[in-house]
């Protein structure tokens, strides 16, 4: 299953988290390290990610995104099956595809790997911008 995941780049997610908090949507601790949090609402979620360990994302971009439960290998075979090319890619909190919509806008989907996610975090701490 697919999950609307919006990844928002900022450049303090403690204060943005605090501010998504605020406005309702809850904190899924689970999932959370400094450089990233994620905020579950009732019909999908946000994600807040750390812009200086974003690999070239300014703060306030945002980009479409999805988690997904589903192997990306079925994903990936569907997208094929329609004609759409992507790549497969592993990402420091896991893998995953990221795909052109006709529009030309990169979409995101996530299997996210939460023992990547903390490991990569360990990682960035202490590190410049």
């Amino acid at each position: 299953m697919l999950t609307v995941l919006p990844i928002r780049y900022v450049a303090d997610v403690a204060a943005s988290r605090h501010f998504y908090a605020g406005l309702g949507l809850i904190f899924q601790a689970d999932v959370g390290v400094d450089v990233w949090a994620q905020l579950a609402a009732d019909a999908g979620a946000v994600g807040i990610h750390d812009a200086t360990v974003s690999q070239g994302r300014p703060p306030g971009t945002t980009e479409l995104g999805f988690a997904t439960d589903e192997r990306l290998e079925d994903i990936a075979e569907r997208l094929a099956r329609s004609g759409y090319e992507y790549d497969l890619v592993d990402e420091n909190f896991g893998r995953s595809i990221r795909v052109t919509d006709p529009d030309g806008v990169v979409i995101q989907i996530q299997e996210i790997d939460h023992v990547a996610v903390r490991s990569s975090a360990t990682a960035t701490r202490g590190k410049p911008a």
